[in-house]
């Protein structure tokens, strides 16, 4: 029979004890003390080794399970620990009869999951008597020689770890130590929990392809690891930083905004990714910088998953076919340097940084710049408080974009004043020009600002006209592209969100969407960021994942929202 079929029926309630309670009960009336208190059955314990209690037992079951529920598994492994859990309490209890060798393939590339999972195996054994002795062995497959000793009357709970090592091995070497592996279990079918472990389950396979039958005849338990989300990762490093150091709400922001960009790609070491980000940001008390290298077509990915901005992606996509077409030609075909400098037209919030920030990682891709990034400034960054200190200021600002990407933001500013004795702008703007112009190959210089300003600003500035190749214009979001847009942001960040959330969200973008500075993406952005703050006070005190994940109607905030359209 499948030992597996011996656990059906066993895990009904969340802990289990319930049903030992009925089990005990019955077990009370066939041997004729109904009413009687039940006895602690207690099993002929070793010298010095300590009676564990039922009231211990229960509590010890309860911490296992909660446990098991936070662990990085599938859902279907959870209960199989579980079921697991309450079979071997039921075999102490005499309630189960059959002896079951609970061996086990853990598939995770977390070893602190392997471990909890070994912890909680090893314990309950320990508690409930089910090996002789709860001892530990851990065996790194790196050292295969090891498994000549590894099963002793010390240590009953066997760790193999390095699986992997195996398939590397010559096919002699591999057959000998599968046979003797064989060959231990054999000899010690009970009081003997083997524990297999391995980054994927096809490299347990690979190892066993010749010894399929030893795979079923002792390891028919299967520990399926998962990655923690976005949210899970983002939670766990915030609280190791809250007990050493101190942090407000932009922090935060700016910690799950660097979490949801860089998780993804290195979510197959997740321990390694989490303590490395903590070790940065409490040496440099700061989120660090990053930066990925992307193909063109990973690239166009994140362009086209911009919500909107149609007539911005068609310009962009022409653009790079233009630039393609001449740097394969080369000089067959009669085409002209290419005028790369930019001015960016819209409202705020539509788009601009964003797409700056792909217009560098494009040009960088086509060797049309040195270095990918993208330095942001404003007139502040470049107009000076006193006379002679403009134009070394702003030469610092370009000089740290050569090789790169300049983008001045709310550039119309700069026309403020203009042609009303101050000088100290149009020296920032004068400055500007000379470095476009003599900077041609080694920089790209994006003016952005609200298109009416911008307007007026170009109009005054022959100088900067002349030097622009290309204009894009952001057009406003939709109220249903806005919906799209904060339901991104919701998914990015690891939650998900009710409908009646969204209609409120809705309600709510409607009502100011004709205010004076409408922000578009990111007047979504501060009722998200609201709402999360919202979302955090509402679930205080609850514990279940579910909750904790759901954002419903009762978290949308728009508290505070004129202020920010003031």
């Amino acid at each position: 029979m499948n030992k597996k079929d011996f656990l059906n029926g066993i895990y009904e309630d969340f802990f289990g004890i319930g049903k030992i309670e009925k089990e005990n009960q019955k077990l009370a009336e066939e041997l004729g003390i109904l009413d009687k208190e039940i006895p602690e059955i207690v099993v002929e314990q070793k010298e010095k080794k300590p009676v564990i209690l039922k009231e211990e037992k229960d509590k010890k079951m309860q911490e296992w399970f909660e446990k098991i529920d936070k662990l990085y598994i599938e859902e279907y492994s959870k209960n199989i620990l579980k079921k697991i859990i309450e079979y071997i309490r039921k075999y102490d209890e005499k309630i189960e009869k059959e002896y079951i060798n609970f061996n086990f393939c853990i598939y995770s590339n977390n070893e602190e999951t392997i471990n909890k999972i070994t912890e909680i195996i090893r314990e309950s054994c320990e508690t409930f008597n089910y090996v002789k002795s709860g001892r530990l062995k851990e065996i790194s497959l790196y050292d295969i020689d090891s498994i000549e000793n590894i099963f002793n009357a010390d240590s009953n709970v066997i760790l193999l770890q390095d699986f992997e090592n195996l398939n590397n091995q010559e096919a002699q070497v591999k057959d000998k130590f599968m046979h003797k592996l064989d060959e231990e279990l054999s000899k010690n079918s009970e009081n003997t929990i083997a524990i297999v472990t391995a980054k994927n389950m096809e490299t347990i396979n690979i190892a066993f392809e010749k010894n399929e039958n030893l795979k079923e005849k002792y390891f028919e338990f299967e520990i399926v690891g998962t990655n923690p989300d976005v949210q899970d990762v983002y939670q766990e490093i915030l609280n190791r930083l809250k007990n050493n150091m101190e942090f407000d709400e932009e922090f935060q922001i700016k910690l799950l905004d660097y979490i949801s960009a860089t998780y993804p790609n290195n979510s197959s070491n997740y321990p390694e990714y989490r303590n490395n980000l903590c070790k940065k940001i409490l040496f440099n008390k700061e989120i660090p910088e990053y930066e990925k290298e992307k193909s063109m077509d990973e690239i166009f990915a994140e362009l086209n998953e911009l919500v909107g901005l149609e007539k911005v992606k068609n310009v962009l996509k022409d653009l790079v076919n233009l630039m393609e077409l001449k740097n394969k030609s080369k000089d067959d075909l009669k085409i002209s340097n290419i005028n790369l400098h930019m001015v960016f037209l819209g409202n705020p919030g539509t788009g601009k940084t964003t797409v700056a920030r792909i217009v560098a990682q494009i040009l960088y891709n086509l060797k049309y710049i040195k270095q990918n990034k993208l330095i942001e400034v404003s007139s502040k960054d470049l107009v000076a408080e006193y006379v002679g200190q403009t134009a070394p200021k702003t030469m610092a600002v370009i000089e740290r974009a050569l090789g790169g990407v300049l983008f001045v933001d709310e550039a119309y500013s700069l026309a403020s004043g203009q042609g009303q004795g101050n000088s100290y702008n149009e020296e920032a703007i004068a400055t500007l020009i000379q470095a476009m112009e003599n900077n041609r190959d080694n920089l790209v210089v994006i003016f952005a600002g609200y298109t009416k300003e911008m307007q007026a600003f170009l109009d005054a500035n022959s100088g900067i006209v002349s030097r622009i190749g290309y204009t894009l214009e952001f057009d406003d979001y939709t109220t249903e592209e806005l919906i799209q847009i904060f339901k991104g942001m919701i998914k990015k960040s690891g939650f998900v969100v009710t409908d009646d959330a969204i209609e409120k969200v809705r309600e709510i973008i409607e009502e100011y969407k004709n205010t004076k500075n409408f922000g578009n993406a990111r007047f979504v952005r501060s009722i998200f960021e609201k709402t999360i703050v919202k979302h955090a006070s509402n679930t205080k005190g609850k514990k279940g994942k579910k909750i904790l994940k759901t954002i419903v109607k009762e978290d949308i905030s728009a508290e505070n929202l004129l202020k920010m359209l003031d």
